[in-house]
């Protein structure tokens, strides 16, 4: 699994190269972000849980693990959040602290989450369906506790973000397709171009990822220690908080090594969405995530020894 995990994040990262290089030759430039980012949010984005649920074959014991997988993934987020918020609660006036509430939780666990964990379980289809309840219990956390940590202001929390938004408009979708078995009457055309949006997420996304990565000066990226911190705490201390709670509960193999995995991805992009909406240390947000993705490459090989 170590070696699976290794060239499966390897070949992920690589597709920062396309990016980085396009705009170091001006073959592209960061005014392009925005409509490449529209891309994957309005399009690919939606796609990633109807791909995952349409492989999946409908039973009981799935939907409820599924759901079981929601809360869980909900509480462990919510609980690893609300532990640094008052753990540095006495540090707030200084931003980067609030960032590390929210940055040392938020993952990637759609666009890089998803490919690996399924490299990593190919015969448990399951684990894709892990990844997208995953990125519901996250995008409610994000627009709620996650805003509040940011901010320490209640006035810019609400739900609905969280709940109206692309990715959610997919899993709307996905879920009554998994419930009715949409694979038997879905017509086969549809489903390949839906299986083919989804799989052009994790490209794209780290082609975005090398575009910004082209943006930053690299001494700055590599040479500021508070950004390390958010990045280790995200890639190595969640991860293992989230493990050490799925080992008390009688889950399935599956069910656990999802939830790790999925845990360690690297920083999601939506810290640096939402650094940018409250204007609350964006180069922060955007070097963690930065630096958790080339980083990853080390600590997603080293945790599937845990499994």
């Amino acid at each position: 699994m170590f070696r699976i995990a290794l060239v499966n994040v390897l070949c992920t990262l690589l597709y920062v190269a396309p990016g980085y290089l396009l705009c170091r030759f001006r073959r592209a430039t960061a005014d392009h972000l925005p409509s490449l980012s529209a891309v994957l949010i309005y399009i690919c984005s939606p796609c990633l849980p109807v791909s995952a649920f349409l492989d999946l074959d409908f039973s009981w014991d799935l939907a409820a693990n599924m759901g079981l997988f929601f809360v869980a993934t909900l509480l462990i987020q919510g609980a690893f959040m609300a532990f640094l918020f008052l753990l540095f609660r006495r540090r707030h006036r200084d931003a980067r602290y609030r960032m590390l509430s929210i940055g040392a939780v938020l993952g990637n666990v759609g666009f890089f989450g998803l490919p690996i964990i399924r490299a990593l379980l190919p015969e448990n289809p399951e684990a894709a369906g892990y990844s997208a309840v995953f990125i519901v219990s996250m995008n409610i956390l994000v627009f709620s506790m996650g805003v509040f940590c940011l901010t320490g202001n209640r006035k810019y929390m609400s739900l609905r973000p969280a709940l109206l938004n692309p990715t959610i408009a997919g899993f709307a979708v996905a879920l009554p397709l998994f419930l009715t078995g949409g694979r038997s009457y879905l017509p086969q055309v549809l489903q390949d171009i839906i299986h083919l949006m989804s799989r052009m997420t994790t490209p794209l996304c780290m082609i975005i990822l090398g575009m910004r990565l082209s943006t930053v000066p690299l001494r700055r990226l590599f040479t500021q220690p508070f950004v390390y911190g958010i990045a280790l705490a995200k890639l190595l201390a969640f991860p293992l908080f989230a493990y050490g709670c799925a080992l008390l509960l009688p889950l399935p193999a599956s069910f656990r090594i999802s939830i790790l995995i999925l845990s360690a991805t690297p920083c999601a992009s939506i810290i640096l969405n939402l650094a940018e909406m409250h204007r609350c240390q964006q180069e922060v947000a955007a070097n963690c995530v930065l630096l958790s993705t080339l980083l990853c490459f080390l600590t997603i090989p080293l945790l599937t020894l845990l499994v």
